[in-house]
């Protein structure tokens, strides 16, 4: 309990969820001790500001899960960043890159089409590191996520959702309004002649006629291109899977929204399984475990199971001329594409797995009643993963996946019954009978 209470302190109100989950949940109350959260997170003494506070965060063993495929399934806690989400990690280091780099000046704008957690955290990290954020968000994405937008004091533009070729589509309007920005700093710059006075000078004579309510520029983060997103998962996320487990990991599944996560994770896994493989090859006495299998879990209307498993983005009957002009596309958010990403090209992936919206509603309920575990919908697809890889390997395996955000972002959609019902996906199940 004493790590868990420090927890909360660190990560503010989406952690307390989590927490009140777990230790007011009076009939699992003689099972928590069975919920383990790796030590791990508690390493550092203070942050150095709330962006340093971002990951590290606990392993957490689910205990349902675990206990039904015989094999030891853990989850990287993820909403418990302080903007409570995995896209903390993302946006801390595109943001930084960009101002190390010069592309993002201090009281610049960053823009971003996003449906929900990336814009949050770059909201959250923008006003830490003195800029702005300017948000596209589709219109059909969940009400919450606009409302947490406004009040860390973005600016809000809802978009109709159309075709990532369309010029309106919401990534590409934000790379508009970035462009905008970049061009209205530029028209203020005034040319003038080298005054020895000027306390700021710039080397060729020219300086910014300021004003605290103008942006200095513009800069269009890029999730889906920018390998930022990659390297933060490469650098963070992965090394804390491999430290928090002391290198017993089998298998890493995840879905994919821009690819950065499963990239960045998969890559490291991979490379440094195969680096102790080669170690140990010397020694008899040593555990020869194999290198680290990888999957990816892909919701419906997205295309990259195709592409994982038959090395195409689309399906039999799509590339017969039949693709419907509508198709049906998943209620889970933020996971799901039809189109590879400079981020996701880097993965590495030794196969996919079709996941349903039906699925992922009822493994978040059953995750909740079981485990006290309160998460949103890409969170409870990726344990849906977690349950079919440990069925695919068989018992005795450790199985580790990604909970992104809590259920708190997900309350107008994914945890609304009215919604739910209209499109036929009320939970039903008692138990794990939904994944047959």
């Amino acid at each position: 309990m004493r790590k868990l209470a420090i927890a909360v302190v660190i990560s503010g109100g989406a952690l307390v969820i989590g927490a009140i989950a777990i230790v007011h949940s009076s009939r699992r109350r003689r099972r928590s001790s069975q919920i383990v959260w790796s030590a791990a997170h508690c390493d550092r003494q203070h942050a150095h500001g709330i962006l340093g506070a971002v990951g590290n965060t606990p392993l957490v063993k689910i205990r349902s899960l675990s206990e039904a495929t015989g094999c030891e399934v853990y989850a990287k806690a993820e909403f418990l960043n302080p903007g409570g989400s995995i896209k903390d990690r993302v946006a801390v280091k595109i943001i930084k890159e960009a101002l190390q780099s010069g592309k993002l000046r201090p009281g610049g704008v960053v823009t971003e089409g996003s449906a929900g957690s990336t814009a949050i955290s770059l909201a959250m990290v923008a006003v830490a590191c003195g800029c702005k954020c300017h948000v596209v968000i589709p219109d059909d994405a969940a009400i919450e996520k606009a409302q947490l937008l406004e009040a860390l004091g973005a600016t809000v533009e809802r978009v109709r959702p159309v075709s990532i070729t369309h010029k309106d589509h919401f990534v590409n309007i934000a790379r508009r309004r970035a462009q905008e920005a970049e061009a209205k700093y530029k028209e203020r710059m005034i040319v003038c002649p080298f005054d020895k006075n000027d306390k700021n000078p710039t080397k060729n004579g020219t300086h910014i006629v300021d004003s605290k309510d103008e942006a200095q520029g513009g800069y269009f983060a890029d999730q889906f291109e920018n390998l930022a997103n990659f390297r933060a998962h490469y650098q963070g996320t992965g090394p804390e899977i491999w430290k928090q487990t002391g290198g017993k990991v089998d298998a890493f599944v995840a879905a994919s929204g821009t690819g950065g996560t499963i990239a960045g994770i998969t890559c490291y896994l991979k490379v440094i399984s195969q680096l102790h493989l080669s170690k140990r090859s010397f020694s008899f006495l040593q555990d020869q475990r194999p290198e680290v299998k990888c999957y990816l879990i892909d919701p419906p209307g997205s295309g990259l199971y195709n592409r994982v498993s038959r090395g195409v983005l689309y399906a039999r009957e799509e590339a017969e001329g039949k693709r419907l002009k509508n198709p049906f596309d998943t209620i889970t958010e933020g996971i799901g594409i039809n189109r590879l990403t400079k981020n996701f090209l880097l993965a590495k992936l030794d196969g996919a797995i079709r996941g349903t919206d039906k699925e992922a509603v009822e493994m978040s309920r059953f995750l909740l009643r079981e485990d006290g575990i309160f998460v949103g919908s890409s969170s409870a697809m990726n344990c849906v993963g977690a349950v079919r890889v440990a069925r695919l390997l068989g018992p005795g395996h450790t199985i580790v996946t990604i909970l992104c955000d809590s259920g708190s972002r997900h309350l107008s959609k994914f945890y609304n019954s009215d919604y739910l019902s209209t499109h036929g996906l009320l939970p039903t199940a008692k138990g794990l009978e939904f994944l047959v």
